[in-house]
């Protein structure tokens, strides 16, 4: 391979974690993951407010994500969270929650950028547009912004200010819900939300009440908050769930006073900052009380803004977030064991530029005069081409069958599952590969949770390996691979479970399988994955 692999690799949200978990096993390197919002916590809210669970499961794919997230929290080195609620009330209801493995780090605002308004104050491009929808411009701006998205709840927020005519008499409504030329040619969760805010503006008649601009930049949000402050009003999030909420401490740092679901970071910022009040997300009537209370309390409206403007500073800048973040890199980075793959190589496998691997279970060995030919054309080719056999037996085994149908010593096996490779003709064994999934494999632990186990039977010492162990099982009364995995992430085992033919039960380590032995062999040897054939049980497939 070409390059170095990097200290840590950091994903961010299920999906990306996922991927950061192959690559992080490929490159034996420690893997960071920040979920942001996590499934879990999603289903929840989403059940909470109405949802079934077979349309969230039909929407969201959600029991695939929040499996992702559970594999990444197996393998990642440290979790980064944005709160302490967030570890112990989120990431808590995941069976790889490991209270050790957490950080919170929460994220910054650059306060050169969101401050409040200075003197003199001349009137923004942003502030022109939102005229144009406001009958009396200069009452206080109750300012939401987000995407346009369900789980930002902008609906209960039109409900809470469209259902309490005191409020709307009191201030102007502002939302910003991200850019848009036309509604018809949005996305169809973008086109259901603006529809919905459209047909409430109307249902409620706020025109004159609601500003909600089609356009804006990024530089036009630093205003908006500072508008929303100059005129004595506030920044409310309803989100639903809210991992961390940038856009309250960017609101916090430009003198504006904060209402905020009572959910996540929130609770956090609100608690390091008291410059707000924390509200139910659902209950409208809470919503409209809550920004009641701000605006009618000259003195406490000044309070939560000169608190949030303080506490921002104190709690909440890039450059300590950074401080903090690189600190941590530092110490995953210097406390990885360093790992090296032997570098003798044989002269034959650094010549070879493509490889066919077979398995020798029901695909090699089930015709022998197709095997006769092939082997032929292999020995024909073999100056650049090399040949390899998997299985899922042992290798004593394996090296048995080879005997019996006089077969040269193939360049490279991989055994017992994928969890040992050794090169031909001397059988040397692959220390790099064995050191490489020796991450997190705990098998004398998994052995006393798999004694209680019902339906279960370790098999006899020789079908064990040092990387693999072994059960027969009765399917009937056994628990199946869903339920073991998640008894063994419990209690912090972390395994890949390989069920065959319904009666065959292998424990591995979680970085082994025959795919990942085949995908570093590849690497090892500078074999293109292109150039790559392989041969299952059940297809031919190339590797790419």
């Amino acid at each position: 391979s070409v390059g170095h692999a990097p200290d840590v690799i950091h994903c961010h949200y299920a999906d990306a974690g996922y991927a950061g978990v192959h690559l992080a096993g490929l490159l034996d390197v420690p893997l960071l993951f920040t979920g942001h919002s996590l499934g879990r916590s999603k289903q929840k809210q989403l059940l909470k407010k109405g949802s079934k669970q077979q349309t969230i499961e039909n929407k969201y794919n959600i029991s695939k994500r929040i499996e992702a997230e559970e594999e990444v929290l197996s393998v990642a080195t440290r979790v980064i969270a944005s709160t302490r609620q967030e570890v112990e009330e989120q990431y808590a209801t995941y069976d790889n929650y490991q209270t050790q493995r957490m950080v919170v780090i929460p994220p910054g605002t650059d306060i050169k950028r969101f401050h409040p308004p200075t003197a003199p104050w001349r009137k923004p491009a942003i502030q022109i547009e939102l005229e144009r929808f406001l009958r009396d411009p200069g009452k206080p701006v109750l300012l939401a912004i987000s995407r346009a998205d369900e789980r930002k709840n902008i609906a209960t927020l039109v409900k809470a200010f469209g259902e309490n005519k005191s409020l709307r008499e009191l201030a102007n409504l502002v939302i910003v819900a991200g850019n848009r030329d036309d509604i018809s040619a949005q996305d169809k969760t973008t086109r259901a939300v603006l529809a919905r805010l459209i047909m409430d503006i109307d249902k409620y008649d706020l025109y004159g009440s609601v500003a909600y601009p089609k356009h804006h930049t990024p530089e036009d949000i630093p205003e908006l908050y500072r508008i929303a402050c100059k005129t004595g009003g506030i920044f409310i999030n309803p989100a639903l769930t809210e991992p961390f909420g940038l856009t309250l401490i960017e609101a916090a740092a430009s003198g504006a006073p904060i209402v905020a679901t009572d959910d996540g970071g929130p609770n956090e910022i609100i608690a390091n900052c008291k410059n707000g009040l924390l509200i139910d997300p659902l209950d409208a009537d809470a919503i409209s009380e809550a920004l009641h209370e701000i605006l009618h309390s000259k003195s406490k409206w000044k309070r939560f803004s000169n608190n949030g403007i303080k506490g921002v500073d104190g709690h909440y800048t890039w450059s300590g977030h950074a401080r903090k973040y690189l600190q941590l890199v530092k110490q995953v980075a210097t406390d990885r064991k360093q790992l090296r793959k032997p570098t003798i190589r044989r002269q034959r496998l650094v010549f070879v530029d493509r490889i066919l691997i077979s398995d020798m279970d029901n695909v090699l060995l089930e015709n022998r005069q197709a095997l006769a030919k092939l082997l032929r054309m292999l020995k024909k080719h073999h100056q650049s081409c090399g040949f390899g056999i998997t299985s899922g037996s042992g290798l004593e085994a394996v090296l048995a069958r080879i005997k019996e149908v006089s077969m040269p010593a193939p360049d490279v096996l991989i055994v017992s599952v994928g969890t040992e490779i050794y090169y031909g003709p001397n059988i040397t064994k692959d220390q790099g590969w064995e050191q490489h999934i020796d991450y997190r494999w705990k098998p004398n632990k998994i052995r006393e949770l798999m004694q209680n186990v019902q339906g279960t039977k370790i098999q006899s010492e020789n079908e064990q390996r040092k990387f693999k162990l072994s059960y027969t099982v009765d399917i009937d009364k056994a628990p199946g691979v869903q339920t073991l995995t998640r008894m063994l992430r419990k209690v912090d085992l972390q395994s890949h479970i390989v069920c065959t033919y319904g009666k065959y039960l292998d424990f591995l380590p979680i970085r082994a399988s025959k795919g990942s032995a085949l995908r570093y062999f590849a690497d090892k040897w500078n074999i293109p994955l292109e150039r790559t054939l392989v041969a299952g049980a059940s297809a031919m497939i190339w590797i790419c």
